[in-house]
């Protein structure tokens, strides 16, 4: 029965913890807010996700995407300023004869 008793006082201090760090409050409006929702989504746990923050996995790879295009566009920009550096330079050296 000791084992039982210990079982029993390790849930209730996770259960305390969890209450503790605010899982459980942020849990139940998660919950209540997919109860009350007229039309249940087809995805549960996107939802659940959704409420509390996390990114759905096209928001991740829409941000992939731009990442790259972004990094593509950089390295044009910089290489349009080495362009025009090196363009610059020739204009120096001409007028400095």
């Amino acid at each position: 029965m000791a084992s039982v008793q210990t079982t029993e006082q390790k849930k209730e201090e996770f259960r305390a913890y969890l209450d503790r760090a605010g899982v459980i409050d942020q849990l139940t409006k998660v919950l209540v807010g997919l109860y009350e929702e007229p039309e249940k989504p087809g995805n549960a746990i996107e939802f659940i996700k959704k409420c509390l923050g996390a990114p759905s996995d096209t928001d991740v790879e829409l941000l992939k995407s731009d990442n790259e295009k972004l990094k593509q566009e950089k390295a044009d920009l910089e290489q349009r300023i080495a362009d025009l550096q090196a363009e610059l330079e020739q204009e120096r050296a001409k007028n400095a004869n």
